[in-house]
């Protein structure tokens, strides 16, 4: 198998969406845009995704599920797929990372990772 054949780029972009959250209560909402794209030589579908998100405290979730937003999209080299999506956490700092279960034209399976990224309020990170 030629990896170069099956590559998949990720870059992320975090925000933190301060009218949805309530620090007094330890409730921190980011939202995060995500661009996908097939650097690969194959075409490939995004079958599932898994995220492990790391507050400041080292609480760990773990997030499982088919597609991103509800959708599977297949991608033609060259093309990407953009989507926001978000999450909560209970401390003004943490982390996600992770990959997409990808599927190529010829049915093999790779894995597309997702690079740990941080999400933080406004001024906590220098």
């Amino acid at each position: 198998m030629d990896k170069s054949e099956y590559a998949v780029e990720v870059v992320v972009k975090t925000d933190y969406i301060q009218e949805q959250s309530i620090p007094e209560k330890n409730r921190y909402v980011f939202a995060y845009t995500i661009t996908i794209t097939n650097t690969g030589s194959i075409p490939a579908k995004l079958l599932r995704r898994h995220w492990v998100i790391t507050d400041a405290n080292n609480k760990v979730q773990e997030v499982h599920g088919d597609g991103v937003i509800g959708e599977q999209p297949h991608l033609q080299p060259g093309q990407s797929f953009q989507y926001t999506s978000g999450t909560m956490l209970e401390t003004p700092v943490g982390c996600m990372e992770g990959t997409y279960d990808m599927i190529a034209d010829d049915e093999i399976e790779f894995d597309a990772t997702i690079p740990v990224f941080s999400l933080a309020t406004p001024h906590t990170l220098h």
